[in-house]
C-alpha cells in the first residue's frame, strides 16, 4: 500500500465559507487521479463537512469504481455517542451513506480521557470488535488526541486493536501539548502500526513563519514546505499511512508527485526540520512554559497551557478553522477560555509572569 491516503476532512469548496458546499466535480477528478496514480486509502467520518463527506465519497468512489479498487475508512463519532443504543444506528446510517457493506478500516474518532471513557461505559470497544467478526469492519482501530499515558492504558486493555490513529509531525514532535513523540513511542511499544494525521498540522507547515520557510528553500528550493512535512510523517518507522486532507487539484497532483516514488528523509534532512521546528517554536505569543502552576488552583478548572498552546500556534500559521476546531476539542471535560472569573490566582503562581487573564479574554474572543 502507497502510504499516502486522502483525508475527507477538507474537500474542495464552491463556496469557502460553507462547509457543506462540497465541489463534488473536483472530488470526482481528484479521486480518478489518485486512484490512477496507484493510491488506493480514502479517509472520512461521520461530522466532516457537516455530515456530508461520506456522501461526496460515494459518489467519488462508490458510484463509479469497483468497491475492491479502494480502501474506505471511516469513523464511529464517540463524542456524540449518549449512550450504547446509539452505536448500531449511527453505523447503519454510515454505511447507507456510503453506500458499503463494509468498512476496510473503521476507528473509535477522537479518543481522549472524556470519549474513552464514555466508550468504556457504553462498550464501545466491544461494538466495534463484534463488527470485525461479523465482516462488516476488516482493520478496527481508534484515532487519539490526549496523553502518552492514556494511550498506554487503552492499548494495554485493548490490544485487540489493530492501529493508532495520531497527530504527528515535526512542530508537535516534542510539544508537550500533543506529546507525539511519546504518543509514538507508546503505539509502537504495543507493536501498533500508526496512521498519520495532520502532518501538516493543519496546512500551517505549508506556509510556515518567514524564518523556516527560509531555511527549508535555501537547503532545498523546488520543494514545497509542504513536502518536507509530509516526508517528515511518512518517513517514521511503523508510519503505514500518512493522511493529506487535499482541497485542489494541485495539492493532490503535488502530493502524488512526492509520495508516488517516496525517499525517506536523510539525517542532514531531518537536522533541518529540527532547526526548522525551533524557529517556528522561538515565535511564540505567549511565552507559556506549560509549567502548569496555573492550573493546580484554577475554580474553573481551564487547561491554560492548552488553550495557549492553540493560541499560539494560531498566530504562526492564521489557520482559523482548524485552530477553532483544535480548541473545541481541547476544551471537553474542561472550562472555556471565557469562563474564567478574573481571580488571578494563576497569574500569582506564573514563573513567566504573564498576564493570563487578558490573554484567556483574546483567546475568547478568537476561537469562541
Amino acid at each position: 500500500m502507497k502510504k499516502l491516503g486522502f483525508g475527507g476532512m477538507r474537500l474542495p469548496l464552491l463556496r469557502s465559507d460553507d462547509a457543506g458546499s462540497i465541489d463534488q466535480e473536483q472530488v470526482n477528478r481528484m479521486a480518478d487521479a489518485f486512484l490512477n496514480a496507484g493510491f488506493t486509502y480514502f479517509d472520512t467520518a461521520f461530522m466532516y463537512h457537516e455530515e456530508l463527506s461520506e456522501g461526496a465519497f460515494k459518489k467519488a468512489l462508490i458510484d463509479r469504481y469497483p468497491r475492491e479498487t479502494f480502501l474506505l475508512a471511516d469513523k464511529m463519532p464517540t463524542s456524540m455517542i449518549k449512550g450504547p443504543q446509539e452505536y448500531a444506528p449511527t453505523f447503519s446510517t454510515q454505511l447507507e451513506r456510503c453506500g458499503v457493506e463494509y468498512f476496510d478500516y473503521y476507528l473509535l474518532h477522537n479518543l481522549n480521557r472524556h470519549t474513552y471513557q464514555n466508550t468504556l461505559d457504553f462498550g464501545g470497544f466491544e461494538y466495534v470488535l463484534r463488527l470485525k467478526a461479523e465482516g462488516k469492519i476488516r482493520h478496527v482501530g481508534f484515532s487519539f488526541h490526549d496523553t502518552a499515558d492514556m494511550l498506554d492504558e487503552i492499548l494495554t486493555r485493548y490490544p485487540e486493536m489493530e492501529f493508532v490513529q495520531l497527530q504527528l509531525n515535526y512542530v508537535d514532535w516534542r510539544s508537550p501539548i500533543v506529546q507525539a513523540q511519546q504518543c509514538y513511542e507508546t503505539a509502537r511499544k504495543h507493536g501498533k502500526p500508526v496512521i498519520v494525521m495532520e502532518p501538516v498540522k493543519g496546512g500551517g507547515l505549508a506556509a510556515p513563519p518567514e524564518e523556516a520557510e527560509k531555511l527549508l528553500k535555501s537547503v532545498s528550493p523546488d520543494a514545497s514546505c509542504a513536502s518536507w512535512a509530509l516526508r517528515y510523517a511518512a518517513s517514521l518507522d511503523g508510519v503505514m499511512m500518512v493522511l493529506s486532507g487535499m482541497s485542489n487539484m494541485a495539492q493532490i497532483e503535488e502530493n502524488i508527485a512526492l509520495m508516488k516514488d517516496f525517499h525517506p528523509l536523510s539525517q542532514d534532512e531531518r537536522d533541518v526540520l529540527e532547526k526548522a521546528a525551533e524557529l517556528i517554536i522561538g515565535s511564540v505569543t505567549v511565552p507559556c512554559t506549560n509549567c502548569r502552576y496555573c492550573t493546580d488552583t484554577c475554580p474553573k478548572n481551564l487547561d491554560i497551557p492548552g488553550y495557549f498552546a492553540i493560541y499560539n500556534t494560531y498566530e504562526q500559521f492564521r489557520t482559523l478553522d482548524h485552530h477553532k476546531f483544535q480548541y473545541g476539542r481541547q476544551i471537553v471535560g474542561r472550562g472555556k477560555a471565557s469562563e474564567c472569573i478574573g481571580c488571578k490566582q494563576c497569574e500569582s503562581r506564573c514563573p513567566q509572569h504573564i498576564e493570563i487573564t487578558d490573554w484567556l479574554s483574546k483567546v475568547a474572543e478568537t476561537f469562541e
